[in-house]
């Protein structure tokens, strides 16, 4: 295979959150499993989002802003990742509403320098007695004021 990563601009935003691909997260062909790279980024997220005191841990009514679904998801791979190691997620949020928000994400080389695919998802924050859109707590609007990426 000849695809090679496109260069990343110098990251200026966001996080870089460390991830590890293992052999078992290639495919047949030897390539990182298509269905990985989401699910790298939500492990990412997750691991963003703990540091700032959000997570879930079984109790949908305690676990506030992490009470949330997916609305949509949107991914677009740049290149094959051809081997197990370090890599990492560039995360950010494009857009932070009253009820919902959405965040890109890069899965990059380890120093974020190269993309392998890049993408958005867009979640809602939910009310666990009625599973409606609820608002996010203003605790949760400043961890994530820090994470918006600068307009232009």
């Amino acid at each position: 295979m000849t695809a090679e990563a496109p260069a990343a601009p110098a990251l200026s935003f966001g996080r870089l959150i460390p991830v590890a691909v293992h052999f078992d997260d290639l495919d047949a062909l030897g390539l990182l499993h298509n269905a990985r790279y989401p699910l790298m980024a939500e492990r990412a997220w997750a691991e963003l989002w703990r540091e700032h005191g959000f997570h879930f841990e079984g109790d949908w009514v305690a676990a506030g802003d992490a009470c949330n679904a997916v609305k949509e998801l949107r991914i677009t791979y740049e290149a094959p990742v051809t081997r197990p190691g370090e890599y990492a997620v560039h995360l950010w949020l494009e857009r932070l509403g009253t009820t919902g928000l959405t965040y890109g994400f890069r899965f990059c080389s380890a120093d974020g320098a190269l993309t392998y695919a890049h993408g958005t998802r867009v979640l809602v924050r939910l009310d666990p007695a009625t599973l409606r859109p609820a608002p996010w707590s203003e605790e949760f609007r400043t961890a994530g004021r820090a994470l918006l990426r600068p307009a232009g």
